[in-house]
């Protein structure tokens, strides 16, 4: 997973730039980071996101292989029958 930064000191210089008092504008830059870390710390990535969408494609293909060769082999089946029953009417 990749890291996400958060600048607490710039965000703290910034609250206190528009008149909020340091030690509130330094509390609540480290409480945002805090929940930045809880609530990203789950976050998938495009690497967990292609990992996932292989493991789709994957289990959609051999789903899709599995119907095919089920066809196939009734179609099978159906030949054969059809081709004994014609046997044994005499054709």
């Amino acid at each position: 997973m990749s890291a996400i930064t958060f600048d607490t000191l710039k965000f703290a210089n910034r609250l206190k730039e528009a008149g909020v008092p340091p030690a509130q504008a330094e509390a609540e830059a480290v409480a945002l980071s805090e929940v930045f870390d809880v609530n990203l710390r789950e976050l998938a990535t495009r690497e967990d996101l292609r990992h996932d969408l292989t493991e789709l494609e994957n289990r959609l293909e051999n789903r899709i292989l599995s119907k095919l060769y089920q066809a196939m082999l009734l179609q099978t089946f159906a030949l054969a029958a059809l081709f004994g029953g014609l046997k044994l009417f005499g054709y």
